[in-house]
């Protein structure tokens, strides 16, 4: 008799746990997001699932049909594009994030840089290559791209680019030493010891970096929404704030 009360309740707690998993939203989330999303899914009392990579390649799958019910992008512009091809659900985009772009080095070659107009950034690489998101269409690149050509010096630094396919895949680069400098953000440089802040770039050579979260058109439903909700709670934007994002 035992047995089967046993067999009942562990049959229950399957199917509970089933009905649990099939609700759970499919996040597709900028690289830039990982730590914070993980750590925010793992409190949240409906987790998530997530695929994560640069905003530009996702938001191409998501314009393909993949099956995302949720988009967080590292930049307005991709939001807007799937928003234009009716991609997304009107009203459901909030922009609640923005982050800091920032020079780094590997930890053990810590130094400063004076970000000036008109500095000699390519005797500041020598020979090596600066690592950031491929301009082309990550996130990331783009920001560094405009900061570049604000300090007047993007000639001398787009040959000498290692184009990754995301921020977290350029960090990676530098952490490795197969950089010796790499623009990513503020966050990305601050989940990971083995990189320095060499400097931050000035807020005004860029575009403010926002974080636009919205549900997928087609798959709006009760996990999406509460996800969606969860991520404006406090307790979600104390995890956030943690991880270095600043909270609109």
């Amino acid at each position: 008799m035992h047995r089967l009360v046993r067999a009942l309740v562990a049959a229950a707690a399957l199917c509970v746990a089933s009905q649990a998993a099939a609700q759970a939203p499919l996040v597709y989330a900028a690289a830039s997001l990982t730590d914070a999303l993980e750590e925010i899914s793992a409190k949240l009392p409906l987790p998530a699932r997530f695929s994560f990579a640069a905003s530009s390649i996702l938001a191409r799958q998501i314009e393909n049909g993949a099956p995302a019910d949720i988009f967080a992008s590292a930049d307005g512009e991709w939001a807007d594009y799937l928003a234009a091809r009716g991609r997304l659900v009107a009203g459901s985009r909030v922009s609640i994030l923005s982050n800091r772009l920032v020079l780094i080095v590997p930890a053990d070659r810590a130094r400063n840089v004076e970000l000036v107009r008109g500095m000699d950034f390519g005797a500041l690489l020598g020979r090596g290559r600066l690592a950031t998101g491929d301009p082309a269409h990550v996130p990331v690149g783009r920001y560094a791209r405009t900061a570049f050509e604000w300090l007047g010096v993007w000639p001398a630094v787009e040959p000498r680019l290692a184009r990754a396919a995301s921020v977290r895949a350029a960090l990676a680069l530098v952490e490795r030493g197969e950089a010796p400098f790499g623009v990513v953000y503020a966050t990305d440089a601050a989940a990971s010891p083995r990189v320095a802040i060499a400097a931050m770039f000035p807020a005004e050579s860029h575009p403010d970096i926002a974080y636009p979260f919205a549900i997928v058109a087609g798959r709006d439903g009760p996990g999406a929404r509460a996800f969606l909700a969860g991520l404006q709670s406090p307790a979600a934007l104390a995890i956030f704030r943690r991880h270095g994002f600043a909270v609109e």
